[in-house]
């Protein structure tokens, strides 16, 4: 959805989508849009939520029980168990056929391996499942380029994964202040080729001034590329999925 404060018309090129007469679209791509200034966002309509509102409301009505979505434990042994099994059909994000299988190897003990999950099956991102699996269960050995990677990566099973772990890094090793780690966030997040390169010079050097010797700058930074081929994904997006939700469709 395009939000301006002026009427589009004065802006931007519409157009009816071909056979949808009521719906508006611009003529501009994305980048196009946002290089306008206008503000882009994108709302998810999800059924599940209605599933859950009426799931509760026949709770309500068969057993007198009111469940608060807000006080739901993440540290349910039935529920872990459910998980593990991979009896996840209608779950969101957990009831495809190849989620579940990965489930299984899993056998998730704790939210955060849930959330991982989600945010590494994704294209790109699928090929560090087997390495969080093998790693969770301590089949494979975890190590760290630096030791200050441990802090930010070892919830993660020392695989970075959200945009959030990236900006810390970013900070932490290369000096960056929150906004400059936030227009790396967005130059790997956008996939943008050119800012991507132009951050390069700029990390390597602000790692050097952090102490860290030029060589293992430019070994952080080439460990870093491969994240930024699929894009790290915002760990505050995942959660405001996945999380027990107030708001109701």
């Amino acid at each position: 959805m395009v939000i301006s404060a002026t009427p589009l018309t004065d802006l931007v090129p519409l157009q009816h989508p071909p056979g949808q007469e009521e719906t508006i679209v611009t003529q501009y791509e994305m980048h196009g849009i946002e290089d306008l200034g206008l503000l882009k966002m994108d709302f998810l309509g999800l059924k599940n939520l209605t599933i859950i509102e009426d799931t509760l409301a026949r709770i309500y009505v068969i057993r007198g029980e009111k469940v608060d979505m807000e006080k739901i434990p993440y540290d349910d042994k039935k529920t872990y168990k459910l998980l593990q099994d991979a009896l996840t059909t209608s779950v969101f994000q957990l009831e495809s056929d190849g989620m579940k299988r990965y489930l299984k190897d899993l056998k998730p003990t704790e939210f955060e391996d849930i959330v991982a999950m989600v945010a590494l099956y994704r294209p790109g991102p699928m090929q560090f499942i087997p390495d969080y699996i093998e790693r969770k269960h301590g089949r494979q050995k975890i190590t760290y380029i630096v030791p200050e990677l441990e802090p930010l990566l070892k919830n993660t099973q020392g695989i970075m994964i959200y945009q959030e772990q990236l900006m810390k890094l970013a900070q932490e090793i290369a000096g960056f202040t929150l906004g400059e780690a936030d227009v790396l966030r967005k130059a790997v997040g956008k996939k943008i080729k050119e800012l991507l390169d132009a951050q390069e010079t700029k990390f390597i050097d602000g790692t050097v001034k952090k102490g860290f010797d030029k060589k293992i700058a430019k070994e952080l930074w080439q460990w870093i590329l491969p994240f930024a081929a699929y894009g790290l994904i915002s760990l505050t997006l995942l959660l405001t999925l996945l999380l027990p939700m107030k708001q109701r469709i």
